[in-house]
């Protein structure tokens, strides 16, 4: 019998922030939550780190190089079609210019705008947090 179980999606994310505002990109359409904003990241491989998992990710999709990044939040999230545990770092220092490298669309949003955008649901307590703790 097959596994039914569904898998738990552990996923680094990457907060990137300066001078009041933090990086988004935009989800392509094919994806899960497609066609919404959201903070960049991935999925991390066997064995690996979240930090490590994060300057990996953070390159290859964005291009920049993460110099400094510390923890910000850990929380899981329930989608009805699966469950991801996301890791997040606080982005501080960094080098290159953020650019979408997979074709995807990248801005930087002031932080007071963020409760206005449409980002993942999952992304929310993220959104609160930097409200409360950047404004």
């Amino acid at each position: 019998m097959a596994n039914l179980a569904k898998s738990v999606l552990h996923v680094a994310v990457g907060v990137i922030v300066r001078q009041q505002q933090v990086l988004l990109a935009l989800r392509k359409a094919s994806q899960h939550q497609g066609g919404k904003w959201e903070f960049p990241g991935g999925k991390l491989e066997q064995g690996e780190l979240t930090e490590h998992a994060l300057v990996r990710e953070l390159a290859e999709e964005i291009g920049i190089t993460v110099q400094a990044s510390s923890p910000l939040l850990q929380l899981r999230y329930q989608y009805p079609e699966r469950e991801v545990f996301l890791d997040i770092r606080l982005v501080t220092e960094f080098s290159g210019e953020p650019q979408g490298l997979e074709g995807q669309a990248v801005k930087w949003f002031a932080i007071s705008e963020l409760d206005t955008i449409a980002l993942p649901d999952a992304n929310q307590p993220i959104v609160e947090h930097l409200q409360q703790h950047f404004l």
